[in-house]
C-alpha cells in the first residue's frame, strides 16, 4: 500500500515534530514518578530511600558530586568493583545517572 504524496509528508512530518518533541522531553529534568522507576532498581540492596546500610553502603543523604563521580565511574568501568553496580549503571544515561545521584543526595541521611 502506498500513500499519497500529502498524506506521506504529512505522516513523516508528524513523526519528525514528534521525535524532536521526545527528544526535548528527554532533556527536561525526570518527574517524581520517573525517578521512583529509576530508583526502583537501587532498592535492593541500597532499599527504597537510599538507606538500608550493611553489605552495601547506605546512599542516602551523601553528596551529590560524590554519587554523580561513583555511578559515572561504574557506568565507564573505572572502577574494581566485584559487584553488578558496573552492569547496572551502564543501563542508564548520563542524565539519568546524574538524576538520580541528585535523588539520593535530597534524601536525610540515616
Amino acid at each position: 500500500m502506498t500513500l499519497p504524496r500529502p498524506a506521506a509528508a504529512s505522516l513523516l512530518g508528524g513523526l519528525l515534530l514528534g521525535g524532536l518533541a521526545l527528544t526535548a522531553q528527554a532533556e527536561d529534568t525526570f518527574s517524581p514518578d520517573q525517578l521512583a522507576v529509576m530508583a526502583g532498581g537501587c532498592a535492593s540492596c541500597h532499599g527504597t530511600d537510599g538507606r538500608l546500610a550493611g553489605a552495601v553502603p547506605a546512599i542516602a543523604g551523601r553528596p551529590r558530586a560524590v554519587l554523580e563521580s561513583r555511578l559515572l565511574a561504574f557506568k565507564g568501568d573505572t572502577v574494581e568493583d566485584t559487584t553488578v553496580m558496573n552492569r547496572i549503571a551502564r543501563g542508564f544515561s548520563d542524565e539519568e545517572l546524574s538524576a538520580l545521584a541528585d535523588h539520593f543526595a535530597n534524601i536525610d541521611a540515616p
